[in-house]
Parts: structure tokens; sequence; C-alpha cells
């Protein structure tokens, strides 16, 4: 019979009845029972009451029940660290059985347990599994020696099991080889120790059993051999001849772990007759990873990338390869199209340009919108191509497409950055095209153009005043190039049509404007064409520098890093690892802190299962994180009285700027602590069967926004809201059931989002709702980067629910602000007046509130999460300043300055963050916490 079966609802009353099963004398009977706890396990359920039930079924003959029973303990050892203790001995005699699966398996499963009274008596099962006679249990025993460093180092130092793993690289079995030296390379990155160091007499032992292990095996070893000091170039010759073979491996990543031994050893040889005869070995290897699936082209492509930027010359003659073929999904010929820029020569400029020419006629507008950069892109690199990359611009030009149109005039502005005063002979067809042009970087690229070359258009004059008609409207990018080629003009042709435009120009970017860098841009113009005219020609119609085409290039630092970590994670974003990979080890276990557990981790975790098959709630625990001490962003006073402020010393008034304002601003105590959050209700014992709600989660359900109305749900009525819980993102649902019959099986997933927010866990622990009966359930909310949606922020959410019975449902909800803020999401003074400095131009908005009460707006954004670092009067203005910062998820840190005056209406809000686009969202929350 299939499994599924163990899959099904639970019913009334099961957990007895494992019990009794768990308990049986018949062994099938038994093993179907550990088989149900499982299946229970596996969907997320609390089955932790079972505890000793389950491990009295571990003295059995039966391996798989045995297994069964071992992957239990595993998940659950953590939780009863104590109950732990009692499989100790049966653990100790596994390892000892005359079954070496056996004995794996009991070493395996002790070194999982992260529970400290475990690992003391793992050291002698181990010890002898290490110098075991079957292979099998020794290879399995050197990974438990790692995991045993993950929880106790010094017990490995001690124990002498490091010493241990380097005699086994002399081991005769070539997977024991492997394992072994994947240990050591995962002891070695844990410590920050070298506890590997490959010798001539280890590498010869190493590639020995390169031909003869695993595919996994040999990517261990391939990947050790980057750190290999080579002696000479015959040195580098021996081990390129022992890994070449790999080349034509099946498994891909055999294959470019070896091509990364061989680029690894090219940079230490210098006979080029060599390196050339390496060069064409490994092109087919390359070549032949485009073969496979899309989503290993993706990788091997990535991977391929860096390899041309280092190495061009080994797919010089095989461009044709990296030809996007109508099926190729877009992500495979977004990375095909960068490499053929990277591959174009003066020998293959006319090939790739049929091909972008093809390419940018297709549907996919962002494919489209590629392909006429990547010509562009050509045209900048390839001097003597130039003019060929230009003549099939003009030809899409002629299309009339808009989007196409668009891009074309963008990157014949950087072909005339590039090739200045060589061909403007196209700018009249360029001024054809001035009314499809409605995007900001089109109408700066055009307006950019008209200006820099305005001396050679009879009506520039004429098509830079219908820019202007619009310039208040215009984004940011749109004015600062209209406030600059106006200025061009004038100093060219100094007419009064063009007098009376730049008076408007000026007076409209320093009047009517709130962005700070087009208004003091406009004040520097205006000064210098009223001070000294000919400073302004040499400042404003200085020749520009030639700029090249570095866009998708690397710098040769970061180039070699990624280079020595092809075939990793590393190589697809493009970044080292230890940007993004944590060091971080995981906590463990013991029997003494078992108690403080947090309940809400356990909840998140599995729901708990009662008697009767209804999931109980269990009462969270907040954590209450303590108060930072006060600081001084930038004054002498560290540990000032939080309670009352100091009056600041009058600045200069030339420092009337930012670096100025955050000068002397000082940091409340409760800024960087999140506010505790209440103690929670305690769990009614005599609930058994979860009928009735607490009245507080009735009170929490009837506030709850209506997601599902009855009558589109068919009866069921559901009713819910993103917000924080003990520093999570939860999906707080109540589910009222008005339809005809029970309903069971709820299961919840959402769409693609702009934080790639994802339920923890699908099932939605309400267990089965009855006719006219309602539960509520808290589902966690994490990150899963396949739901991560590309584009600008949107708060949207779009949910569906599954039911056994009515089918599915849909909805849209919205994602708040207030609980993406995340609690700990305080910084430091310094950093922020740092980081203030370097990020790009703030957003400003004007709020409608009246704030009277400083403290107690502070505290009202402290509630959601929005931390204010400083405070202090801004000198001349009668304003106050609050400077603030918050950090939303999965979206980084976004700093925040309100300026206000006590007791009257309007609040300034400027807004500075790496994302621009959460500005409306963040400045929404402001709004809604001080409102």
């Amino acid at each position: 019979m299939a499994d599924g079966k163990y899959f099904s609802t639970t019913k009334k009353g099961e957990i007895h009845e494992l019990k009794e099963e768990l308990a049986s004398l018949d062994r099938p009977k038994k093993k179907e029972a550990v088989k149900k706890v499982i299946a229970a396990m596996t969907v997320g359920k609390d089955v932790s009451m079972l505890f000793p039930h389950v491990v009295n079924c571990m003295q059995t003959e039966d391996l798989e029940l045995k297994k069964l029973v071992y992957l239990y303990l595993i998940n659950y050892a953590k939780t009863q660290p104590d109950l732990a203790i009692m499989a100790v001995n049966t653990f100790v005699k596994d390892s000892q059985e005359p079954n070496p699966l056996i004995r794996a398996l009991a070493v395996r499963t002790m070194g999982c347990i992260r529970v400290d009274k475990i690992t003391e008596y793992l050291c002698d099962p181990l010890q002898r599994c290490l110098k075991d006679d079957d292979p099998y249990v020794r290879k399995t025993a050197a990974v438990c020696v790692a995991k045993l460093f993950d929880i106790n180092p010094e017990l490995v130092e001690d124990r002498g099991f490091l010493d241990m793993l380097r005699d086994m690289l002399s081991d005769a079995n070539p997977m024991v080889v492997a394992n072994a030296l994947a240990a050591l390379q995962e002891i070695q990155e844990i410590s920050g120790k070298e506890v590997l160091q490959i010798t001539s007499h280890t590498l010869f032992k190493l590639l020995a059993a390169l031909n003869e292990c695993t595919e996994w095996g040999q990517v261990f070893i391939l990947d050790s051999l980057i750190n290999y000091q080579v002696q000479d170039s015959k040195d580098a010759e021996k081990i390129v001849e022992r890994v070449l073979p790999r080349l034509q491996h099946v498994n891909s990543a055999v294959v470019l772990s070896a091509a990364k031994v061989v680029l690894r050893m090219m940079e230490e040889v210098r006979n080029d007759e060599l390196i050339k005869v390496w060069t064409r070995k490994m092109a087919p290897p390359l070549v032949t990873l485009l073969s496979a699936e899309p989503e290993v082209q993706y990788v091997a492509l990535r991977n391929i990338n860096l390899i041309v930027q280092r190495w061009p010359q080994i797919l010089a003659h095989e461009v044709k390869v990296f030809f996007c073929k109508y099926n190729d999904p877009i992500y495979v010929k977004m990375e095909k199209l960068e490499i053929m820029i990277k591959l174009a020569s003066e020998k293959n400029i006319d090939q790739v340009l049929l091909e972008f020419k093809e390419y940018a006629q297709e549907i996919d507008v962002d494919f489209v919108r590629k392909a006429v950069r990547a010509i562009g892109r050509c045209a900048v690199s390839l001097e003597k191509a130039a003019q060929r990359c230009i003549s099939v611009l003009l030809e899409l030009i002629q299309t009339k497409v808009n989007y196409v149109v668009q891009e074309a005039v963008i990157v014949i502005k950087d072909i005339f950055r590039r090739y200045p005063n060589q061909y403007e002979s196209i700018i009249a067809q360029l001024c054809e095209n001035l009314e499809s042009l409605d995007e900001p970087e089109a109408k700066a690229s055009m307006i950019w153009i008209i200006g820099e070359y305005a001396e050679r258009i009879d009506n520039a004059d004429e098509l830079l005043e219908t820019f202007l008609e619009t310039f208040p409207e215009e984004t940011s990018m749109v004015q600062l190039q209209l406030l600059t080629a106006t200025v061009k003009l004038f100093l060219k042709k100094p007419t009064d049509s063009v007098q009376r435009m730049i008076q408007l120009v000026l007076s409209c970017a320093t009047n009517e404007t709130d962005n700070p860098d087009l208004r003091d841009r406009a004040y520097v113009y205006w000064r210098l064409l009223s001070t000294d005219p000919e400073a302004a020609k040499d400042v404003v119609l200085t020749s520009k520098p030639v700029i090249s085409d570095d866009a998708a290039t690397l710098e040769p630092g970061l180039l070699k890093i990624l280079m020595e970590q092809i075939s990793t994670l590393a190589s697809v974003y493009q970044k080292p690892a230890d940007t993004f990979v944590s060091r971080q080890r995981l906590a463990v276990q013991t029997v003494d802190n078992v108690g403080a557990l947090d309940a809400v981790e356990l909840a998140a975790s599995s729901a708990p299962v009662s008697d009767n098959g209804v999931s109980a709630a269990v009462p969270a625990a907040a954590p209450v994180a303590a108060a930072a001490p006060a600081v001084d962003l930038l004054g002498d006073d560290l540990l000032g009285d939080s309670s009352t402020a100091a009056a600041p010393a009058q600045p200069p008034a030339s420092a009337a700027g930012l670096d100025d304002l955050l000068g002397g601003l000082s940091v409340s105590a409760a800024a960087a602590a999140p506010a505790p959050a209440p103690p929670p209700a305690a769990a009614d014992p005599f609930d058994m069967f979860g009928a009735a709600p607490s009245p507080v989660a009735t009170a929490a359900a009837a506030s709850l926004p209506v997601l599902l109305s009855g009558e589109k749900g068919k009866g069921l009525t559901v009713s819910g809201k993103l917000r924080r819980s003990n520093g999570r993102i939860v999906y707080q649902l109540s589910i009222a059931n008005a339809s005809a019959g029970a309903v069971d099986g709820f299961m919840l997933q959402v769409n693609n989002n702009s934080f790639g927010l994802a339920p923890a866990d699908q099932v939605v622990a309400v267990g089965s709702l009855a006719p006219g009966t309602s539960n509520t359930a808290q589902v966690v909310m994490t990150y899963n980067p396949a739901k991560h949606g590309q584009g600008s922020v949107s708060t949207r959410l779009q949910v569906a629910m599954r039911t056994n019975q009515l089918g599915v449902f849909y909805w849209d909800d919205t994602i708040p602000m207030s609980a993406l803020l995340e609690e700990h999401g305080t910084i430091d003074g310094q950093t922020f007046l740092n980081t203030w400095r370097t990020l790009p131009q703030e957003v400003t908005q004007r709020l409608d509130t009246t704030i009277s009460d400083i403290e107690a707006a502070k505290a009202k954004l402290q509630a959601s999460n929005i931390f204010v670092l400083a405070h202090r009067p801004v000198p001349g203005t009668g304003q106050d300043a609050l400077y603030a910062t918050g950090r939303v998820f999965q979206a980084g840190q976004v700093l925040l300055e309100l300026r206000l005056v006590r007791g009257t209406p309007g609040v300034d809000v400027a807004f500075k963050s790496e994302r621009q686009d959460l500005a409306d969202a963040v400045i929404g929350a402001v709004r809604s916490s001080l409102s």
C-alpha cells in the first residue's frame, strides 16, 4: 500500500491510539505506528509527547524501523534532552553491531543530535568507527568528526580526532579519503585555523583517489587543490595532467571544479604554448554544459561569464554557441547576451550584430531592451565596428516601436560620449522621434544630446522648449539635464528667446522645487552666469572624459577572488562568499536551558496536536530586549542623562547644513530597544477539545479585516492580517465555517511579492471545522528567495487557501509596513551620519500632522519600530529635527529626517535608503504612527 495513507487527516484520539500501537508486541503494527508518527512530524505536527514510547522501539533488529526511530530522535532530541539520554546506551551498543550499516547509522545519528551530554558518549564509539574495518563506517565517522567539532571544538582537539582525519587522507578507500578531506575543509572554515595543509605527499594521495571516488568526492578533492601552493611550472603541469580528464565528466559540478583547478594552474605557468593547449581543451567541456537543462545552463553561464573576463581566448571562437534559442528561458537569454558582448570582436561582430538585431524584434520587452543596449555596448568597446552598430540602431529606430526607439536614444548618447564629434550626422533622425520619448532616461539622454550639440541643431531652442513645458512634473533626472542643457544652449546661442528660457528654468529650479540637488545646481549656474560668463563656459562646456564599456566588468581584485570560487554560489551571485554566508555556529542544546526555550519557536516549528486531533494554542513568550546606552552622535557626552536634553551649543551661522545639524544630536536610550510585549495568556489545562476560543482570541478575531467573505468562500469566512509577533512576521487568521459540512485540510500559499514572504509551513493549524464553528491560527511567514518578485516595491500580497472539501480560494491582501519593520533595526549615530552622506538623493514628503509633544511622538514611532536616534532644534528656524532609522524586512536600512514646528500643522519627512522605492510605504508608516 502507498505511504500516502500516513499523511491523512488526524482523527480524534489518535495520539492515544499511537501510544498503544507503539507499545504493541506485534512488529509490523509497531512499524506502522512509527511511520504514522514520522508522517505527523513531517507535516509539522507536534508529536514530542510520544518521545519515550518511540525511544522504546529502538531495541529492534529491523533496520528500517531503527532508521525511522533515529530520524525521530534527531528531530526531537533538542527539545527532550533528558529523555534523549535514555537512548545513549542503545547508540553505543549499535556502534558495535556486526552489521556495518547499523554501526554507521548509530554514529551518524549521534553526531546529528546537538545535545551536549550526548556528545560526551559519542567520543569512544566515534574513535572505534574511525578505525573500523569497513570503509562505509570509516567514511561516515569522518563526517561525524566535523559535526562534533561544530558542537565542541575543544573535545575534538583533545581526543586527537584531527590527527586521525589527517591520517585518513592516506586511506586505501577513495571515498574515505574524500570524506576525510571534506571534514577537514569544513573544520577549517568553522575554526578559521589552518588544519589542512596539502603537501606534495598529500597531493599525490588525493590525485590517486581522484579517479576512483564518487562524483561528489571528486568535487571535494578538486576544490581542495585550489589551496595547494605549486612549487614550479612542472608541478602545475602534473596537476593539470591528472585533472584534465575530469573535464569530460557527466556531472557539471565536477566539470566546473576541474575547470577551476586548470584556470588556477594557468596563473602559475609562464609557457604560452602550454596555456594555448589547455585553453583549447577547456572550450568543448564548457560548451557541453550549455546542452543541459536551463537551471544548469544558467549556473554554467554565470561561471563562464567570470572565465571570459579573465581568459576570453578560451571561448573566443565559440560565440555561436551562445546564440539564444527560441525556447530558452529569459534568465538564460540575458546571461547569453552578456557573454556575447564580452566575446564580440572585429572578426565576429557582423554575426553578433545580426543576432542582436533579431533579438531586438522579439516579444519580450526586457529582452529587447537588453539587446538594444548590447548593440550600444559593442559600439563603445569596438571602435572599428561603431559605424556598423550605429547603422543597426538607426534601422531599429525606423521600426517606430516605442521602447526600441527609447533604448536606441539612450545607447546613442553613450556612443556620442565615446566618440565625440564623429557621428553627429544622425542627430536629425533622432530629433524626428521626440514625441515617442516618455521614459525619464530616454528623455534625459535626448536632452543631453540637444544641449551638447546645440550649435549644430538649428531649432535646438524649440526642441528644448517642448521639454520645458512639463518641467515641474518631470523626474529629477530629466530636470537636471534640462537645466544643464539650457545653460549650454545659452552659452552657445545667447539669443533673446534662449535668455528668456534660461531665466524661466533658473527661476523654477530655485523657487518651485524641493529637490536640493536641482536647487543647488541652479544657484551655481545662476552665480556663474551673473558674475563671469567666461568662467561658466570653462565649467559647463569643458570637454568630457571618454567613457568605456565597464558596465558588467568586475574589479581585478574581486575577479581574482571569484575565479577561485568558481562552481560555488559565489560565482552565481558574483559576490565573495563572505558577503552572504554567515559563519555563525548553531547553538548546542543543554539539559539546563531546555526550560528556557521560546514557546513561540516551538509553535512555529510544529503545531501541537491534542488527543482529538485539533491543534492547541501555545502561549508565546515575548523577549524583552535590553536598552542600549545613550550615545551622542558627534559630541563628547557619551552617557548623558536621556531623560533631560541639555540645550545644544549654537553652531556657527555658516554651518547650517546636514553635517552641522547632525553634529550635536543625542541618542535616546529607548531608541535602541523595542518596547516589551505584554505577557502571554496562560493556556487553559481543561480545554481538551479546543471548542471554545479564549476571550483574547475572540477579541483579536473580531478586530481582523475580512479577507474572504462567506459568499465568495462557499460559506467559509476568512479574516486576517499580517503583523509582527515576537520578532517574526505572522499571518493572524480567523476562519469561520458556515457551510453545511465539516471542512479540513487548510493550506496556505502566496504569490511572488516584493519582500519574498512565504509561509514557513503551508498547513494552517485550525484542525477540522464543524459547521457553525470557528478557530484562529498564526501562520509564520519567512523569506523565500523563489517568492521574491522583481520590479518596484509593491505592498500587494496575493494569497491562495486550499481546503479538502471546498477547493481553492483566492484573495488580495496588503503587506503593512508595521509588519516589515524589524524590532532590532536601530544603528549607532556615527553609522547613521556616514550612511546619510553616502546615500543618493532623498525623497521628501509633507505630512498633514501636528506634533505638540516630541517625547510622545518618539514613543509612537518606536512602537512602530522606527527608532529616533537624535533630536535637536534647527538654529534660526524655530523647527525641531528628529533623526530616525528602521530596518525593513529583506530590504535593508532606511534613514529618516523629520522637521516640524511644535503645535503647528505639517511635518516634513526626508527619506534615504538604497531602496528609494520604499519611500512611500515607509513615510506612510510614519504618518500612521503619528496620527
